[in-house]
């Protein structure tokens, strides 16, 4: 029914003569898809916001149990991205109802993206679709690649984060430093562990799907850090959202709100909670300032000295790892009591625990994140050598027997 209507709005775009009536059916469109979404996500949480207000009136709002449906952040995305793309002309609609729903509904990428262009998608649409043995034997690496990712990395280092960020009272600044980069390193390895499992089993399957993350560790700046981070989000909330709001084009001061207002509706597409909003907002005027600093720094004055990178890309870092106890906390005393022990502004003492898992992990992180910086695409074997079948079936042992026996939900799962 929704992509039905969806694929029919694209057609009232797409021959409307007068752009009065093509401005119509966008807006149309555009308000259909934010209200579904305002809904399923956000209905109790302007609710438990406007009652903590009414609450000193002595009234409250009723909420509702609401079924969150499966991956309703990325498919709303793609749908106003297709219409809009039909509005602008830089794409026409799909060839047929199937298409579009194969774009929104392809299942690797359904649950937590990357975030599909209809210009990338579609046209893979007018080939055979043929399962090829390079394509399988790529694929398969990029999948195994991912899941290693996600149940060797991720599921441990979250035996160390959950504890940390459940009662951080209890632990001392040192140990709650190490469980914030566990978890930086945590949500990483789980996100870009799905991308890569979707982009593998779309390999598989002969389908092409951009790379969502490209070691964004090593950025220097936090613009740097969103050319590298969920590629595909930070790509379309620059196309369709800050282009819209004028960009650059209105000058510096509209400029630097416009980057604030983006990441700040960029935090709340994470989730109903106000955490993500401060993280948002956190990005924002962190990428603002950037900006700002690029302004006082001509050309001329930049510098390639080792020491200013390292520097600089510390102190991105320690920003980003800041943002992420917004991201990752369950509340804002948790938040406040967080920050406060990592900044030294309260007790530093409590337990110390130095998990075995971050031990091990990190420097091998760190290893491989340099490494695939100087890769510009997934790495591969030939699985006709011993060698490359040996790694492959190394990896997959290693899966086997270093994940923990509980798994943890994918931490998109949950936008």
């Amino acid at each position: 029914m929704i992509f039905s209507s969806v694929q029919y709005v694209a057609f009232r775009i797409e021959r409307a003569k007068q752009e009065a009536y093509r401005r119509r059916w966008l807006v149309i469109s555009i308000v259909f898809n934010l209200v579904i979404l305002g809904f399923f996500k956000y209905f109790n949480f302007f609710i438990g916001s406007a009652n903590t207000l009414l609450d000193h009136l002595g009234t409250r709002l009723p909420g509702l149990d609401i079924i969150l449906p499966v991956g309703i952040s990325f498919i709303t995305f793609e749908v106003m991205s297709y219409t809009i793309d039909i509005y602008r002309k830089v794409d026409k609609s799909a060839k047929s109802f199937l298409d579009l729903a194969l774009l929104v509904a392809f299942f690797p990428h359904l649950i937590a993206g990357p975030i599909l262009k209809p210009r990338t998608f579609l046209p893979q649409l007018d080939r055979d679709i043929t399962v090829k043995r390079h394509d399988l034997s790529y694929g398969m690496q990029i999948f195994v690649l991912g899941l290693l990712k996600k149940v060797v990395v991720a599921d441990n280092l979250a035996l160390f984060v959950d504890p940390v960020f459940k009662q951080p009272a209890l632990y001392s600044t040192a140990t709650i430093w190490l469980g914030v980069i566990a978890y930086a390193i945590q949500i990483y390895c789980d996100f870009s562990g799905y991308s890569d499992m979707a982009i593998g089993s779309a390999r598989c399957l002969g389908f092409d799907i951009p790379r969502n993350f490209n070691v964004p560790y090593v950025s220097r700046n936090i613009t740097e850090f969103w050319h590298r981070w969920h590629i595909s989000l930070s790509t379309w909330l620059r196309e369709y959202l800050y282009f819209s709001l004028g960009g650059n084009r209105l000058g510096k001061g509209r400029q630097y709100i416009n980057l604030f207002i983006v990441m700040l509706l960029g935090g709340l597409w994470h989730g109903a909670s106000w955490n993500f909003v401060v993280w948002g907002g956190l990005h924002g005027v962190g990428l603002a300032a950037h900006k700002i600093w690029m302004e006082f720094v001509s050309k001329d004055q930049q510098t390639t000295s080792s020491l200013v990178h390292f520097i600089s890309w510390m102190f991105t870092m320690v920003f980003v790892c800041l943002a992420w106890v917004f991201f990752r906390a369950a509340d804002f005393s948790i938040s406040y009591t967080m920050v406060r022990k990592m900044l030294f502004l309260d007790s530093p003492q409590g337990i110390a625990w130095y998990a075995t898992a971050l031990l091990f992990i990190l420097p091998l992180f760190i290893i491989f994140h340099y490494t695939g910086n100087r890769m510009a695409d997934y790495p591969r074997v030939r699985l006709t050598t011993f060698a490359g079948c040996f790694l492959f079936f190394f990896l997959l042992l290693a899966v086997l027997y270093l994940s923990p026996s509980h798994s943890s939900p994918f931490i998109y799962f949950q936008f």
